[in-house]
């Protein structure tokens, strides 16, 4: 046995101690924390006189910040709308040449690069024993029209210069480390939001239902996907299903898309839980008409039951008494939309959520009897009250957070628990294995805008918090 192997597993068994003795000491209240007691017996090395080999191995975490900007700012420019806005909607020639650069930087990073049916990009860096379940981690490149260049981003051009920044310091995964990059987190295209990692935790109605959606321009799902390599000579998606089970845990790393980490001058966002996500679909239809010839108390107004239903949608979503209570309504169209036509048909699509499922569906059914009691009142039809989805929130994992917190201390980073309002990936993540997330301040809080940006501080920050944690579950 060579004595620089000797030297890299005695580190890799104190690193391992380390890891696990830090997270136990965040809650442990005695001087002598019976756990590093079994480890120190179990291993023959008191864990204090490890602690020059581990703060070496913390120090040695160094992130090329001007290469991983250079490439959030090069992966902006697959867009189809002019700087600093970005657009990248799935499937089209922009993301097809995005996820081109993605696979390419996967495989300098040394990565085993694979694609399931529907686009979900894996890289893996194969561990010390690669039979057990890898720990995952990643995010999604596609962008909403006129939106910013980091939500999303961050969490894969990051876990990609996190696997770097493992590899640079010498360290070797016990566990395999796999990044994923999925498919349509966004619901531009065909109206469904996390397309990829639904099908990834076994959905089948959505799987289903895929075989007959088409987009604004009637173009089917399946086409769309044949158009940029995917789903040949396949109608039926489950092959993109994973069994419970398939990864030991799944960090996702992420800005905030809210303003509490900037505002409070915090380094990283331990989140706790993901809100629990509603979409629902709303038509009224009325008689339309002339705008001057038709008099106010005989007019059947799809318009304005629309905006009647909006506002009651911020009443009922008010009466929660909740901050963690949302609703928007983030599409009204008018038909025909014209200035001197009264509105014959009106369309609302609603978005609800909060931390609390139970509050949330309260909001949905009030909502659904104001739609009805307004289409009484104004003599109109409601034609449709649609439930498009009705998610359950979803709970981080406590060895998860514990090992992200454990990670922010020894950076000696400030962090802060909190929950995400926003929904991500990471919430259907958590129907196939333990999940957490991680999140960076970004400025104002902004999001799905082009001022969205996130300082090279944070971003590096977020980079060595995200490499640590996926050390420490890699090593579990």
């Amino acid at each position: 046995m060579s004595s620089r192997f000797c030297h890299c597993s005695s580190l890799h068994l104190l690193i391992g101690l380390f890891i696990f003795g830090s997270i136990s000491a965040i809650s442990a209240h005695e001087n002598e924390d019976p756990t590093i007691k079994t480890m120190e017996a179990f291993s023959g090395y008191p864990i204090h006189e490890s602690n020059s080999l581990v703060s070496d191995f913390v120090s040695s975490l160094s992130v090329e910040t001007q290469t991983l900007q250079n490439q959030i700012d090069e992966l902006s420019t697959f867009s189809d709308a002019p700087a600093p806005s970005v657009t990248r909607i799935l499937y089209t020639e922009k993301d097809v040449l995005a996820r081109r650069y993605i696979k390419n930087l996967m495989g300098l990073a040394g990565l085993s690069v694979r694609e399931d049916a529907v686009g979900n990009i894996f890289g893996r860096w194969i561990g010390d024993e690669p039979e057990l379940p890898p720990v995952g981690t990643g995010s999604h490149i596609d962008a909403i029209p006129y939106s910013g260049k980091y939500d999303g981003v961050i969490g894969v051009l990051g876990a990609i210069e996190a696997i770097n920044v493992l590899k640079r310091s010498g360290f070797k995964p016990k566990r395999s480390l796999e990044i994923i990059m999925f498919t349509s987190e966004e619901p531009t295209r065909f109206g469904i939001s996390c397309l990829g990692s639904r099908l990834l935790a076994g959905i089948e109605t959505l799987a289903n239902n895929l075989k007959s959606t088409v987009d604004g321009q009637n173009i089917s799902f399946l086409d769309a996907a044949r158009s940029a390599g995917y789903a040949n000579d396949q109608d039926d998606l489950s092959s993109v299903f994973l069994k419970k089970g398939s990864y030991s845990a799944f960090i996702e790393l992420h800005i905030e898309q809210g303003p509490i980490l900037e505002e409070e001058g915090i380094s990283i966002g331990v989140v706790t839980a993901i809100a629990a996500p509603a979409s629902i679909t709303v038509d009224f239809e009325g008689n339309g008409g002339h705008a001057g010839a038709a008099l106010m108390p005989i007019r059947n107004d799809a318009g304005l039951a629309a905006a009647e239903l909006a506002l009651a949608v911020e009443k009922h979503v008010l009466e929660s008494g909740s901050i963690d209570t949302v609703g928007t309504v983030g599409i009204l169209e008018l038909h025909p939309g014209a200035i001197n036509s009264i509105p014959s048909r009106s369309h609302l699509e609603i978005d609800t959520r909060d931390i609390d499922e139970k509050r949330r569906n309260t909001v949905i059914e009030k909502t659904h009897r104001s739609a009805t009691t307004i289409a009484n009142k104004r003599r109109v039809k409601l034609s449709e009250f649609k439930i498009i989805n009705q998610d359950p929130p979803a709970l981080s994992d406590k060895l998860i957070s514990e090992a992200a917190e454990a990670a922010s201390k020894e950076l000696n980073l400030t962090y802060k628990k909190m929950i995400s309002r926003a929904y991500h990936d990471s919430l259907f993540m958590a129907r196939i294995s333990p999940m957490g997330m991680i999140f960076i301040p970004c400025y104002k809080g902004y999001s799905h805008k082009p001022e969205e940006f996130s300082s090279r501080e944070d971003v590096t920050n977020g980079v060595k918090v995200l490499a640590l944690t996926l050390a420490k579950l890699s090593l579990h």
